[in-house]
């Protein structure tokens, strides 16, 4: 979804309870992206055959269901969007921390950390900005 979609997204399609003044697109937009990024990443990465495997794909779902419902937000509430941050986040941390155990051996390992990382930070954005 790109910048022009978030730009026509009406009052209709928040979140109930939430003004549109509060929602910042451009950090909606930008947490979507680093979702995506860092989906992709850990799709990479858990094909190295290392032990961060399964940390990985759980970390790929996460993102895409993240992503997924902040495409959607007509159904969810302001509770429900923060507990999936939440979520999101938690699971980046656990991925993150490990593939940093393989970060000095593997470029893939540290790509997939930087990712989760850009992806936490995101996440944490959009619920400042929720809470604002």
């Amino acid at each position: 979804m790109d910048a022009m979609m978030m730009d026509a997204m009406s009052k209709d399609m928040m979140m109930p309870g939430m003004d549109t003044m509060t929602m910042d697109m451009t950090v909606m937009q930008a947490c979507m992206d680093a979702c995506s990024a860092c989906e992709q990443a850990c799709t990479v990465c858990s094909t190295q055959m290392m032990s961060c495997g399964p940390a990985c794909m759980n970390c790929a779902d996460m993102c895409n269901t993240m992503m997924r419902a902040m495409m959607r937000m007509q159904g969810m509430t302001p509770a429900a969007m923060m507990a999936m941050l939440d979520a999101c986040i938690a699971m980046c941390q656990t991925c993150m921390d490990e593939c940093m155990e393989h970060a000095a051996h593997s470029e893939v390992c540290k790509m997939c950390a930087q990712a989760c990382q850009a992806c936490m930070d995101a996440c944490m954005a959009v619920k400042h900005m929720m809470a604002a």
